[in-house]
């Protein structure tokens, strides 16, 4: 049980050296050198705090400094876009495409599909292999591919 001797037993030494540190603020000098030192700590926290936030300023500075460069280079495409879009070229194209509109002198030709493709040339390697693999049911199929790969048969070879 803790009662009022008992605490007081057990600060008796730390209460002794309070006491002895409190008598050494007498002297004149040990006073100058406890202001000394919380000035210095005063000092050294100010400075602390502002080089953070210096840091944090410069980081919104580079930031924002990206920011207006990335605007920079979507203005100029933009400006390149609009100068395309303002060339004779473009509006040619335009004309053909949206209007159907052709140069002076020349004729449209109207020609349908099942006509194009009777003219049209195959290109080599665009023919389609047809399927090896018989019907089989989905679920079989599957059964196949695993048993394939459990027991490390490739199945393009079956």
């Amino acid at each position: 049980m803790l009662n009022k001797t008992n605490i007081m037993q057990r600060f008796d030494p730390y209460t002794s050296y309070v006491w002895t540190y409190v008598l050494t603020l007498r002297d004149v000098r040990n006073v100058g050198v406890l202001v000394f030192t919380v000035i210095v700590l005063l000092i050294s926290w100010s400075g602390v705090k502002s080089i953070q936030t210096n840091y944090g300023l410069q980081k919104q500075i580079a930031q924002l400094t990206q920011e207006n460069q990335v605007q920079n280079l979507e203005n100029a495409d933009l400006a390149l876009q609009n100068q395309y879009l303002n060339t004779p070229q473009y509006m040619e194209i335009t004309a053909r495409e949206n209007l159907g509109l052709g140069a002076p002198g020349e004729t449209e030709l109207l020609v349908s599909n099942d006509v194009a493709a009777a003219y049209t040339v195959k290109q080599p390697g665009t023919t389609t292999v047809a399927s090896a693999v018989p019907k089989q049911p989905l679920w079989q199929r599957h059964f196949e591919a695993w048993i394939d790969f459990f027991l490390h048969r490739d199945p393009a070879t079956n």
